[in-house]
């Protein structure tokens, strides 16, 4: 069930039917430090798999933020993004405490993201902190299929 939420002129929905895939696609794959050169059908599959959030003022799509997770255990706050010319409005602090409030996510364990420069956006309006020990932690990058 879709959600959605209102301040002054915004609108934050959960709704995937609402989402412009080729503006989020677009703002990713040429504007995203992290998804430079993702491929649209990445793009596609990603927004399937995962709970969306769409940030919209009046009818044009001007933000997202996409949280892979179980709906259990874990969460993967990733792919946020409020456009340019929409900046400096507080829309990328109500989207994070929007995210975070969501009730699907309530009860997860934990919730993790990665960021370049927003440190005190996800910290102040998240509740995110440094992980207390990423010695725990291993990543595996560009996994080739597996061949059976």
């Amino acid at each position: 069930m879709s959600k959605e939420y209102r301040q002054d002129d915004y609108r934050i929905s959960t709704d995937k039917a609402r989402l412009d895939v080729a503006f989020v696609h677009e703002y990713l794959s040429q504007r995203a430090y992290w998804a430079i050169g993702r491929p649209l059908e990445m793009t596609q599959r990603a927004i399937e798999n995962s709970l969306c959030f769409g940030v919209y003022a009046g009818e044009a799509q001007v933000g997202f933020a996409r949280v892979v997770t179980d709906y259990a255990t874990f969460g993967w706050l990733c792919d946020v993004f409020i456009v340019e010319s929409q900046r400096e409005r507080g829309l990328a602090k109500w989207l994070v405490e929007t995210v975070m409030a969501h009730p699907a996510l309530a009860g997860l364990k934990q919730v993790i993201l990665a960021t370049r420069d927003a440190h005190e956006l996800y910290r102040n309006y998240g509740g995110f902190r440094a992980l207390e020990q990423p010695e725990k932690w291993m990543v595996r990058r560009n996994v080739a299929p597996v061949k059976e």
